[in-house]
């Protein structure tokens, strides 16, 4: 089958975040919304079809999630990631930072120490402050368009006594898919230290070609015994709204524990279309995701052809992997503040602000390219003739 992702679809009253909330979030009317992640593309037409069936059924009593929800996302993991995963494994969560938010209160302390890599998706420092815990900070490094784990800064920081360490894997807002051989030696580094790996894998689907995701605990046994790995279909297949997510977890001592934090709070039931979803994504999503991939990597080679030619102050940080882009805003000359209320005023464009991601970010803006290209090229005409404004008003002083 092929699906339309140049198709315009009309997302204005549906209580949408992204397009329906930018105007009282931003403060700002005529906005382009290309802030939120995710996609305005229709999700997969297996997942509607299963979605219309339990509709017209027409009962919506709970749910027992059966074997072949638990079959379908090993397989998935077998074809797609080469990594062999058990059934029992597999442990449901309404989401990733509701999982994250409970393996930092059930198996840390207050006071302890998590780490980061910012410039970083923002709820990872608000989940760790909003538990007491001491936030500790590995900051990537950026040289010649590309951003690299500072090793040297992480053994320091992890040999302060850290308790988690917080890895987004592929990376948001940057883009890095880290190599096997970056993964294995922060994996080496904080077994020898005894600190557990919390990977945020939801972006391992959204890889570009020549780049390769692995999953933490795929890499060794003794990787695979102090790591959780968080996934979730609703990135891959544009589902965010359903609300639901799956947590690998290969040492039963741990996967007991996090069990117990999600009865805890009776957060062990499924929605009815998380299930629903989840299953028939990772059975025939396959086809839907190749072509949205391959649609998203030739905008991303649009953006970087236009700004290249039309707007040279702004450098797009090549990402591996993620529908985002990390632009490099920095020769505009603005402070962060100003850059921000920049597109929205001047540019009309709703991005995320760099510092967003932490004080690294200043002077940087991610971008959603998980867009039909008429948008993408509305937008970078926007910011392409503010910039142009900019520029001229510049050189008439």
């Amino acid at each position: 089958m092929r699906y339309e992702f140049d198709r315009m679809i009309d997302r204005y009253q549906t209580a949408s975040e992204k397009w329906d909330g930018a105007e009282k979030i931003f403060g700002e009317q005529n906005l382009l919304p290309m802030w939120v992640a995710d996609m305005d593309f229709r999700s997969p037409e297996p997942v509607i079809e299963a979605m219309k069936q339990r509709v017209e059924h027409g009962v919506f009593g709970y749910n027992l999630r059966p074997d072949s929800y638990y079959e379908a996302i090993k397989d998935w993991m077998a074809v797609r990631h080469n990594w062999t995963i058990q059934q029992d494994w597999i442990c449901y969560s309404p989401g990733v930072m509701p999982a994250i938010s409970l393996i930092i209160s059930y198996f840390s302390e207050p006071g302890d120490s998590v780490l980061i890599e910012p410039p970083v998706y923002p709820p990872f420092s608000q989940v760790v402050t909003r538990h007491g815990r001491k936030l500790v900070t590995n900051p990537l490094q950026y040289d010649n368009g590309r951003y690299q784990i500072n090793f040297a800064d992480l053994k320091r920081k992890l040999d302060n006594g850290v308790k988690i360490m917080l890895l987004c894997s592929p990376h948001n807002p940057v883009g890095r898919v880290w190599t096997r051989q970056e993964l294995t030696q922060l994996g080496e580094m904080c077994l020898e230290r005894n600190v557990l790996v919390v990977a945020d894998e939801i972006h391992a689907d959204l890889v570009y070609q020549g780049s390769s995701h692995t999953p933490f605990s795929s890499i060794s046994e003794d990787f695979a015994q102090q790591s959780i790995v968080c996934t979730a279909p609703t990135k891959t297949f544009n589902l965010a709204g359903i609300q639901t997510a799956n947590i690998i977890i290969p040492n039963p001592k741990l996967r007991e524990k996090f069990k117990f934090a999600i009865e805890n709070y009776f957060l062990q039931f499924s929605n009815t279309y998380g299930m629903i979803a989840t299953e028939r994504a990772y059975r025939d999503g396959a086809e839907w995701l190749d072509q949205c991939l391959k649609y998203v990597e030739q905008n991303l080679r649009f953006l970087t052809a236009y700004v290249e030619k039309q707007i040279p102050e702004i450098k797009v940080v090549h990402p591996e992997g993620t529908y985002l882009a990390w632009l490099d805003c920095r020769e505009l000359g603005m402070d962060a503040k100003t850059l921000e209320q920049f597109m929205l005023k001047q540019a009309n464009v709703a991005l995320v602000a760099g510092d967003t991601f932490g004080h690294e970010g200043k002077g940087f803006m991610r971008m959603n390219l998980a867009t039909p290209r008429v948008l993408l090229d509305e937008g970078l005409q926007r910011i392409g003739r503010a910039i142009k404004s900019y520029r001229e008003s510049k050189e008439s002083f």
